[in-house]
This record gives C-alpha cells, sequence and structure tokens, in this order.
C-alpha cells in the first residue's frame, strides 16, 4: 500500500497507527503529514526525488524545454499531489516546464479502459509536445498505454517517451509483445550488484521455486529489484526481532527495524526517514530490438559514466555524450529528437508584423485589390522565409498585420494573442522578461544623424602641411647635408671658402639655384639622392597646401548627443519603436524635445524647416536613411551597441532554438549577404567622399629619407678619413678661432687656471 492508503485505513483502524508496515511501493512518496499520522509507516524504496532528479537530468541532456507528465490514481487516490509541483520545480534548473500533465485512473476503476486510454491519447497527440514522461504508472497500465500509443503511429519518429524505475525494472519480466510496443523508450532502472555469489544463489532458488509455481513463466522469471528488496525487508524484520528476547512491543520493533544496517541484496539497507536511504545508481536503458541496451549508469552524485566500473567519479561526467547511439521511436538511430511537432492545433501559426513601421524597406504591408489579399513584404520578411526553408520540417504559417507599437506586439506575443512576432524588431533586455528572441540576424546600434555643414579649411598656414617630426628631420639631413659637401669640396674647390658660403650654399640647393659647382665625386654622389628627395617632397609640400587651401569639408552641423541636450535641441525618432523610451531613459532627453516621425519620407522636411536638429535611428535603418538621401546627411556622434533585430516568440518555445539554428545557416551560407545587397541596391552610392586634408607624415618619404641618409653616412665617413690624413681640419679649425681672436682668448684662460692650481698646491704643503 501507498502512504495515502495506509493513511486512510488507519483513520478507520486506530490501532493501524501503532503497527510497524514496511510499503514495497515504488518510489518512496512521503507526505507531509505522514511522521505525525503513521510514525511506523517505513518505505523500502528509494524517495521518489531521486527519480526527479535522474528524469531532469536526462531532459536537460537533450535540451527538451517542454514536457508531458503522465501519472496514475491507485485505487482511486493520487499517487501523490505535489508529485507535478516537484519534476516542475527541479525542470527549471534545466530551463524546461511541464506543458501538459495527465492524471490517469488505475485500470480497475474504469469501465472500459481501452476507450479511456484512447481519448486520453488523442488529447496528448492534439498537442504540440512530443516528450511524454510516464512519471507513476502499474505495469497493467503501462503495457495498455504503450499498446494503445502504438495502434495510434505515437510511436514514431519526433516522440519520446522516458518511463521511471516502476516500469524499467519490470522489462524483463514481461513478452516481447510489450517489449515490441516500446521500441526506442528510454528510461532507467535501479541498478544492483548482479556478480555476487548472494545473488547468484538467491537468483537460481527463485527461478525454481516461481517455475515450479508459473510453468508457463519460466522464461521470464528472473528477479527484480522488487524481489530484492521485498526479501531484504523480510530479512530487517527477522533481524529486528532477533535484537529483543521474549515479548516486544510495536514501537520497540519498529526502532530495531528502523536501526538496521546490512548489506542485503538490494544494495545496503538503511533506513533515514523512514525511508530506505541507499546510495542508488541507475542504469539507463534504450528499449531496441526483443530487449533493451544499457547506455549509462547514473548517480545524483556523478551523473552519467559509461560503467558501473567507471563509477568511482573519477570518469563519471554530467552528459551521455559518446555513449552510442540512441535508438528512437520510429526506428534507427538519428538525430535527438526536437520533442514538438506542429499539431492540427496549432495550424497555421499566427505570426504578427508591424504594420507602420516607418521603414517599409524592412517591412511592408499592402492591399492587393485583384486578389483581394494582404501582401507582407520586404527585407526581413525574405529572411524569415529563407530560414523557415532552412528548417527541417514543415512550418505552416500566416502573416497578421499588426496596427500598434512594437513594444504592444511584444505583448500580444507574452499574452498569446500572437504565436510569434517577425518584423525589425530589436532586442532589448526589458523585453526579455515577457519573451524569448530568436538569433539576431542582423547586428544593430543606436545612430545620431544630422545634416552636414559646409566650412572651408582654416589649415591655410604651411607649417600645417608637414608633421612637425617630418619637418624637423627636413631641417637636420638638410643641413647636414650641406656640410658635408661642404667638408668634401673645400680643400680643392674655392667656392667653397667659409661658413657662410656653405649656409648659402644649403638655401639655394632648395630651390635648384646653387651655382658653385662641385668638383668632387663623392659631394656629387651625397647631392643626387638629396636633390630626388626634395623633389618629391617640395611636389607634395606643394599638393597638400593647395588642397588644404581651396577644398571645402563637409562636417557635421551638431557634433554630439551632449550638444543636443546642452542646448535643448529637437530631435526625431520612429513613434513606433523603443528609441522614445530609450531616448528618456536612458540618454535623458526631455519629453517635450522628442518628435515622433513615422515615415523615412519625412525626415528630412522635418530638417529643413528645424523641427529636428537630429535624428535617432538603429542602425540598420539609418545606412537605409544614408543611401536614400546620399547628400546633405551624416552620422555624428558615437553609435550606442544594442541587441541586434530578432524574431519574437512565447517564452519557452521550442522553435526559438529551431529558428535561431536555421537564422545561422543562413548567415553562414552567405545568403543574407545577397539579401543585404538587394536592400542597398535600391539606394544611391555616390556618397561625398571625406578629403583628408591633415598633416603629411614621414612614413610616405620614409625609403627616401633612409636611401639618402645611408649615401651621406657612407660620404661623411670617407670624407672624416681624407680630412683626418691631412690634419687640415686641424690646422684650419685653429687659424679661424686665431683670427676671430678666440684660440688667444682660450689660451690665456688656460694659463691662468693652471697657475691658480700650483699656488694652492704650493699653500697646502
Amino acid at each position: 500500500m501507498t502512504a495515502q492508503e495506509t493513511g486512510l485505513f488507519s483513520e478507520v483502524d486506530m490501532n493501524m497507527k501503532n503497527i510497524p508496515i514496511i510499503s514495497l511501493t515504488s518510489p518512496a512518496i512521503t507526505p507531509p503529514s505522514m511522521p505525525y499520522q503513521l510514525p511506523y509507516f517505513l518505505q523500502m524504496s528509494n524517495h521518489i526525488t531521486l527519480h526527479m532528479q535522474c528524469i531532469v537530468d536526462i531532459v536537460g541532456h537533450f535540451k527538451w524545454r517542454k514536457v508531458t507528465a503522465l501519472y496514475e490514481h491507485k485505487n482511486g487516490f493520487s499517487a501523490y499531489s505535489g508529485i507535478i509541483t516537484l519534476l516542475s520545480d527541479k525542470l527549471k534548473v534545466v530551463n524546461s516546464e511541464i506543458s501538459y500533465h495527465s492524471d490517469l485512473s488505475s485500470l480497475s476503476s474504469i469501465s472500459n479502459p481501452e476507450i479511456t486510454i484512447e481519448q486520453e491519447l488523442i488529447k496528448l497527440r492534439s498537442k504540440s509536445n512530443r516528450v511524454f514522461i510516464v512519471l507513476v504508472s502499474s505495469l497493467e497500465l503501462a503495457i495498455l498505454l504503450f499498446e494503445k500509443a502504438n495502434q495510434m503511429r505515437m510511436m514514431e519518429k519526433d516522440y519520446v517517451w522516458i518511463v521511471t524505475d516502476e516500469i524499467a525494472s519490470l522489462l524483463d519480466s514481461v513478452d516481447s509483445s510489450v517489449v515490441n510496443n516500446m521500441q526506442g523508450v528510454i528510461g532507467f532502472k535501479t541498478n544492483f550488484a548482479r556478480t555476487r555469489d548472494t545473488f547468484k544463489l538467491f537468483k537460481s532458488r527463485f527461478r525454481k521455486k516461481y517455475g515450479s509455481k508459473y510453468p508457463e513463466e519460466e522464461e521470464y522469471s528472473n528477479p527484480s529489484i522488487f524481489a530484492l528488496r521485498a526479501y531484504d525487508a523480510t530479512w530487517a524484520i527477522a533481524r529486528a526481532m532477533e535484537k529483543s528476547q521474549g515479548k516486544i512491543t510495536s514501537k520497540e520493533l519498529s526502532g530495531n527495524i528502523l536501526s538496521s544496517n546490512f548489506e542485503g541484496l538490494s544494495g545496503t539497507v538503511r533506513f533515514e526517514n523512514n525511508v530506505l536511504w541507499q546510495s542508488p545508481s541507475f542504469q539507463i536503458i534504450n528499449v531496441v530490438g526483443n530487449s533493451y541496451r544499457v547506455m549509462a549508469v547514473w548517480s545524483p552524485k556523478f551523473g552519467f559514466s559509461q560503467s558501473e566500473e567507471k563509477y568511482n567519479g573519477a570518469t563519471a561526467n554530467s552528459s551521455l555524450k559518446n555513449l552510442g547511439p540512441v535508438y528512437w521511436p520510429g526506428g534507427m538511430p538519428s538525430t535527438n529528437p526536437r520533442g514538438w511537432a506542429i499539431s492540427d492545433a496549432d495550424i497555421p501559426l499566427k505570426i504578427g508584423v508591424p504594420a507602420m513601421g516607418a521603414f517599409k524597406q524592412f517591412v511592408r504591408v499592402t492591399f492587393d485589390q485583384t486578389q483581394n489579399a494582404t501582401c507582407v513584404t520586404g527585407f526581413t520578411i525574405n529572411v524569415f522565409e529563407a530560414v523557415v526553408k532552412r528548417l527541417p520540417y514543415n512550418l505552416p504559417y500566416v502573416l497578421v498585420p499588426f496596427y500598434g507599437t512594437y513594444d504592444e506586439m511584444v505583448e500580444q506575443v507574452y499574452r498569446n494573442g500572437l504565436d510569434a512576432a517577425v518584423g525589425d524588431t530589436e532586442i532589448m533586455a526589458d523585453r526579455f522578461q515577457y519573451v524569448e528572441f530568436s538569433q539576431p540576424y542582423v547586428d544593430s546600434g543606436l545612430v545620431m544623424v544630422v545634416t552636414q555643414k559646409a566650412e572651408t579649411s582654416h589649415a591655410t598656414w604651411m607649417l600645417k602641411t608637414f608633421t612637425k617630426k617630418l619637418w624637423l628631420l627636413m631641417i637636420a639631413m638638410h643641413v647636414f647635408i650641406g656640410l658635408l659637401v661642404w667638408l668634401i669640396e673645400r680643400g680643392n674647390n674655392t667656392e667653397f671658402d667659409g661658413i657662410g658660403t656653405m649656409l648659402w650654399f644649403s638655401v639655394t640647393i632648395i630651390f635648384y639655384a646653387h651655382r658653385q659647382p662641385l668638383t668632387s665625386n663623392l659631394s656629387r654622389l651625397v647631392l643626387t639622392p638629396w636633390l630626388f628627395v626634395i623633389l618629391i617632397v617640395v611636389a607634395s609640400f606643394t599638393a597638400s597646401l593647395s588642397s588644404a587651401m581651396t577644398v571645402s569639408r563637409l562636417e557635421p552641423s551638431v557634433l554630439d548627443i551632449e550638444t543636443l541636450q546642452r542646448t535643448n535641441a529637437p530631435v526625431g525618432c520612429n513613434g513606433n519603436s523603443f528609441i522614445v523610451r530609450y531616448l528618456i531613459n536612458v540618454l535623458l532627453f526631455k519629453p517635450e524635445n522628442i518628435k515622433k516621425i513615422n515615415s523615412i519620407h519625412d525626415y528630412p522636411e522635418a530638417f529643413e524647416t528645424g523641427y529636428v536638429k537630429a535624428a535617432f535611428f538603429v542602425e540598420p535603418h539609418a545606412r537605409v536613411f544614408l543611401g536614400k538621401y546620399c547628400k546633405g546627411y551624416t552620422k555624428a556622434g558615437p553609435t550606442l551597441k544594442l541587441g541586434g533585430f530578432g524574431f519574437v516568440f512565447p517564452k519557452g518555445s521550442p522553435l526559438a532554438f529551431d529558428i535561431s539554428e536555421a537564422t545561422l545557416k543562413v548567415i553562414e551560407s552567405g545568403e543574407l549577404r545577397q539579401l543585404e545587397e538587394l536592400l542597398s541596391s535600391s539606394n544611391c552610392t555616390s556618397r561625398t567622399t571625406a578629403i583628408d586634408t591633415s598633416s603629411l607624415g614621414l612614413e610616405p618619404f620614409a625609403g627616401l629619407f633612409i636611401l639618402s641618409g645611408t649615401i651621406a653616412a657612407f660620404g661623411s665617413l670617407v670624407a672624416i678619413f681624407r680630412l683626418g690624413r691631412n690634419l687640415h681640419i686641424l690646422s684650419y679649425i685653429q687659424t679661424e678661432l686665431t683670427r676671430r681672436r678666440i684660440w688667444r682668448w682660450a689660451s690665456l684662460q688656460l694659463s691662468r687656471k693652471s697657475s691658480t692650481k700650483e699656488i694652492s698646491s704650493t699653500q697646502a704643503c
């Protein structure tokens, strides 16, 4: 008996409260009032929470977002009123939920079980969910359930059936017809040691006695976990009675049973809170062929592992990966079922599209009078159609124009007024509270667009033509080349007598006006590449300076958002989009300064009349606007990153995952890029190109400077070698210094310092 059944009888017979009762029902379900109502009620099975945890891990591995739960009212009583709540709470951990639950009456309580089961299966088949979990059921009900499901073609592709230990542990005791009706079912059964000598002895004796009593069922006489627990329960009672001598009370007997701690056939027999407390492990099975195959071993501590020998935690893992194929209902192993299907009740999906969007290039709603039908076209519709074609199944739908704001359309999806929404809908964090979004098909951000104003460049000062670094390098190289040529020519060329001549030569060479002839081949070698550098640099200087003085640049009329806020300038945006509240709540614009503009064609007039000083668009809309109106407008300020455009679905919708996967396929295949090119093909392409009037740097001339500098360095080494050998340079320096009376002054100063040192030394001595 279950705890509920025993509790009912205890209200009739008060003596039952004092009698030790060991329940063999599985799983162990503990109503909150049981410790007070039945203090000596013991359950020889694992607690229901372990079963729920195993189910959740299976559902989480296959990423099923919704499941349908079935459980049986045994003997007119619900197995446990909170079982659905318990499973629902645990499913939230893996982002899943119970979409529907069905409570089935026991076969003994209904007059026509077959018709009742058929009616319930018809109801389940009409719904979109295809993952069915049989939580609590007798073997008789399960046999009939799967027989009818097989007849109604609910054991075919896309269906998933999960059974718990209560059914899975009895599959060794059913005939082949039952197994044939359960092809593709997955489940879990309690794992126990089958190789121990005690079990082998028990199995031999059990089969012998069972075969003699039921000879027609000898083939299915292997003992299940329930037989082992019944045997262990009997031993627990015997051991408890052995501890007492003479007469024993019910309380003493119950206490002795609760203190049991021995190794039984089902595992360690030990009770905690009146429930068998073992460290269980479950075999994850897959019904295929004439029996089933064990895919993995599961425990609450380590999750899934490939075999019980590896079950020490070192190789255990929390997934079923690499454990072989799963044979699902319908035959051969295939990809994991998505867990839902388009049912008759869901055809067609009602998908809303924004009919009042400002940018008709994305979604355009028109009425075709010839066909008396509403037509929905645009870039977003083309993308959605391409995505639907990538789905591995047919998706019937109808596009329904929605005449309201984008937020109102999202709310309709949340309230199930629409099955989904397709449009240029921005993915926002606050919208995630109510709906789910697919993978974004277009990146997005908030962009500020303003008019352009022409401004004549003020960079007329020639020093701004080159960077400071280039100017300094030019001067240094020029002086160095002039000095080097002067040093080389100075001994043999009378035109290079004084330093003034060297300086004048350096100036005139810029304009190719130097008249001093060069007599040394080395000086010609040094000067030739430098003249080429001067030619290139002067030409670049002339062109850059001319451009800076004559070309006009187009600049934004407003540079940033702060300027708009400081001047209380009016700004425009799509009145039906989220941008209105974003400008107020995030960017802190005053509501009275926000002008709602509902058509792309109204923006130019709004700018021209001064109705707005700036307009805010999401980035895809901004590209369309700037492409259509090629001149006079530009982006200003930074782009504020947003989530992108996505398709909208209700919370927990399994379709969102499939659409996201199909969207990625469209993006990766390049099909989305082609659609984007079609979107921009109607826009003009002759946009004004910004002219760079910034200063020229060293980079364009780096090669010339390196060549000239290398040759100059070589020439300087040769010149220094020659001058050092002839010592002409030293005598010349002395002559020049003497002529300018510097040498005589330096000698006099050195003599005075020497005399001072000698006097100081004499005094010290």
